[in-house]
């Protein structure tokens, strides 16, 4: 890993390139490089070299300037301010620099035209996965990078015409996704957990997701208290009837799918085992009793 600073001279990156023993002579790499005319086209950045590289070789890299790349990965699940801790901790990213652009940048992505501004607003937008990036590229282009990849997906899915079937928008779908991504823990249940939610919302059944509180608590709580589902904010779906105002997480592809393709049942309750998985009933008296049979 050699890292080339702005401005450096032919000579200065001889020097750099001889402390780590890819040149013998730097004065010899700089002499090449102003021969050849390529002295003041070197362009900084991190590379990757190693010592089977000629000078010719070398110096063709470091005017492409094909820069290391580095990877992060975006778990399933994770919110807009843990993308933006996970960045500036791999050091890609200054934290309030990604959630200023997340809060006020405009990218040309009709799903997310006439979003309200601030750090809520590509909630759920950013799509999960696996990201190839350098340390030269900025903040709007790593999110630019996240919302692409989440196009990619919504129009392989074919997404708007399917949310459309389910009669709610691509964002509700998008909001149900990030609520079965934060309840489910198998992905059996993916499909159940959604019936759920749109049986509670066809007959205007407060939601009750404890995903939702804890969003609005803006932590993850073990254990919510009577006092937690107080909270007062239009996430907390303990007190407002139909969806929060926008996603709550980022959803996965299986999350997606879940949201647009939930399961047909009567089931209006579900209550998690030890384990993470679910039981589900029809009758308040069916979940009163799973919930007994929980707490064995």
């Amino acid at each position: 890993m050699v890292d080339i600073p702005l401005s450096a001279t032919a000579h200065q990156v001889g020097e750099i390139l001889k402390k780590n023993e890819l040149v013998r002579n730097p004065l010899v790499f700089s002499l090449y490089a102003r021969y050849t005319g390529m002295d003041s086209r070197i362009r900084a950045g991190e590379y990757t070299l190693n010592d089977s590289f000629s000078t010719p070789a070398l110096l063709r890299e470091l005017v492409k300037g094909r820069l290391t790349e580095l990877s992060f990965t975006v778990p399933e699940g994770y919110t807009t301010t843990q993308i933006a801790d996970l960045l500036a901790e791999k050091g890609l990213a200054d934290r309030e620099k990604f959630l200023q652009a997340v809060s006020e940048e405009e990218f040309a992505y009709s799903f997310i035209q006439g979003l309200p501004k601030g750090e809520k607003r590509l909630e759920g937008y950013l799509f999960p996965d696996t990201y190839q990036v350098d340390r030269e590229s900025k903040e709007i282009s790593i999110i630019d990078s996240m919302l692409k990849r989440f196009a990619d997906v919504i129009d392989e899915l074919d997404y708007q015409a399917q949310s459309e079937k389910n009669g709610v928008t691509l964002h509700e779908a998008l909001t149900i996704a990030s609520l079965v991504e934060r309840e489910a823990m198998v992905d059996e249940e993916r499909t159940l957990i959604a019936g759920v939610i749109y049986n509670r919302l066809r007959i205007d059944m407060p939601l009750q997701v404890d995903a939702t509180v804890q969003y609005a608590l803006g932590e993850t709580k073990p254990i919510l208290y009577y006092g937690d589902l107080e909270i007062d904010s239009p996430y907390n779906t303990y007190k407002i009837y139909g969806l929060p105002p926008g996603p709550i997480a980022m959803p996965g592809r299986d999350s997606l799918l879940a949201a647009v393709q939930p399961a047909a049942t009567e089931y209006l309750y579900y209550v998690a085992r030890p384990d993470g998985t679910h039981l589900f009933a029809t009758t308040l008296a069916e979940h009163e009793a799973n919930k007994e049979r929980c707490e064995e």
